[in-house]
């Protein structure tokens, strides 16, 4: 039965976006309406598919490993060709985002970062896709398009309404968003419209204005900054070679190559620095000088603003509520929880404290144990880790006990994974021609004229029922 509210059948339209992080490339599809709600398609993720191999700034370095990635990007892109409509793949969309990554590539090596970007634009341009763009994004680009899809997965730009269609909360407030990635951190907040910067940023979704404080921490990433800390540990150890380590717990040893340390832009070769050098590292478990060398790699003092995070950056101060993703969801899963799980359990800045420090003094052996379901390789940087994660976000952000119950540590929103392609996502779609179904809704007007009908409609039937009880009754 036809039903005059109907609005036909939905058509789709898709677009991919490649994540190219510091760790991995992660392919995602997206799908979202021909229509389009007050300038931005209204976006949903169909497909994630994680590339194995190395990150694609290792690309250009070993042929044999890079036949691997190249044929995981393949297998990958399989996928999602199978997931979308044959007729619909000359239309879809598809970009490449490299992040921090490729950054420091860039700094390190220009030619061959420019290389393994050509060798992609190549690729991508050889699929039966609309490509558009592959292209490293700034750090303050990454922590914005972040920032979008907290928001966007929340509900706090669109909601539906009981007439199936999208329109914007009541109350207009967002959530901040907070990235930890390998090679770099990203916080993004909105702000009052009149603070202005070059770390702040004026963009418009779905017909409303919004003002975005948002900067990227290049070198401070989980990864990158652990390696500051093993140049710190190496510095301060009165022996060259065997090294003292009070971020590993106590029972662990490892051996290190000097580039396991300095192969990167993030820390400074000694003098003596040799390729073939080796550290062998052994655990302390010391968790208040671990917290001290930590403290070390920032710089909490050099401020010429008002309020400022570290490193002399300028920040205003955090209010309200914020999403702690990607690498803050580890670490604090591993410091907090028993089991593997999606899902952490809300904790005071205390008994993060306590935890923390129960954490890095439980000797390895009872760690293992304790936490069997993580790997070794990750276990034994997260009592650094914590620390990093702790005074990245008190020292540095300025949470404090009172609003470290705003922070929530998050992996994923329903079904959907929190990092900066869905916003990118988001973003693009502005610039893609909306489809429009033939049933079109219906207009104001109409809709309140039928509205009217139906009024009078129910108001003369209800008289009439009355007139003929009154008549049947006498």
């Amino acid at each position: 039965m036809s039903d005059c509210f109907a609005r036909g059948t939905t058509h789709y339209t898709y677009g991919i976006v490649i994540d190219s992080g510091s760790s991995r490339s992660n392919i995602y599809l997206y799908e979202w309406p021909g229509e389009k709600e007050n300038e931005t398609g209204v976006v949903t993720e169909k497909l994630n598919c994680k590339v194995s191999g190395g990150p694609i700034s290792e690309l250009k370095i070993d042929p044999k490993k890079d036949a691997q990635t190249w044929q995981s990007f393949k297998d990958c892109m399989k996928k999602v060709s199978d997931a979308i409509p044959v007729k619909k793949h000359k239309t879809t969309p598809l970009f490449l985002g490299a992040t921090a990554g490729m950054r420091l590539l860039q700094e390190k090596d220009m030619q061959r970062a420019n290389e393994v970007m050509d060798s992609l634009k190549e690729y991508l341009q050889s699929l039966p896709f609309a490509f558009q763009n592959a292209s490293v994004i700034t750090g303050q680009e990454e922590g914005l398009y972040g920032w979008i899809t907290v928001n966007y997965l929340l509900g706090n730009f669109l909601e539906k309404s009981i007439w199936s269609t999208y329109i914007r909360p009541k109350t207009s407030k967002t959530v901040g968003s907070m990235d930890l990635g390998g090679a770099s951190t990203q916080i993004a907040f909105a702000v009052n419209d009149e603070l202005k910067g070059a770390d702040y940023m004026h963009i418009k979704l779905y017909g409303y204005p919004y003002n975005v404080y948002t900067h990227s921490f290049l070198c401070y990433g989980k990864n990158e900054a652990e390696k500051m800390l093993l140049d710190k540990v190496v510095q301060e150890s009165s022996d060259p070679i065997y090294v003292v380590n009070p971020c590993y717990p106590i029972g662990f040893n490892i051996t290190l190559q000097a580039t396991d340390i300095y192969d990167t832009e993030c820390t400074k070769k000694p003098k003596n620095y040799s390729l073939d050098k080796q550290y062998f590292m052994v655990g302390s478990g010391d968790s208040d000088q671990c917290r001290r060398i930590t403290k070390s790699i920032f710089d909490f003092t050099t401020c010429s603003s008002a309020h400022c995070s570290f490193n002399g950056v300028e920040q205003p101060p955090v209010t309200g509520e914020f999403m702690a993703y990607a690498g803050y969801f580890f670490v604090a899963r591993a410091l907090l929880m028993t089991e593997d799980t999606d899902t952490i359990r809300p904790t005071e800045y205390d008994e993060f404290k306590t935890s923390l420090t129960q954490f890095c003094n439980t000797p390895w052996s009872e760690l293992r144990m304790e936490k069997a379901w993580v790997s070794d390789k990750y276990l034994r940087t997260y009592c650094f880790a914590t620390h990093y994660l702790f005074t990245l976000l008190t020292n540095g952000y300025k949470f404090d006990a009172n609003t470290w119950k705003d922070i929530h540590f998050q992996r994923q929103v329903g079904n959907t994974s929190v990092g900066w392609s869905l916003g990118y996502m988001l973003s693009s779609s502005n610039m893609i021609p909306s489809e429009a179904n033939e049933v079109l809704p219906l207009t104001d007007p109409v809709f309140a004229g039928l509205i009217f009908l139906f009024s009078a409609l129910t108001i003369i039937s209800v008289i009439l029922i009355f007139i003929i009880l009154v008549r049947t009754c006498y």
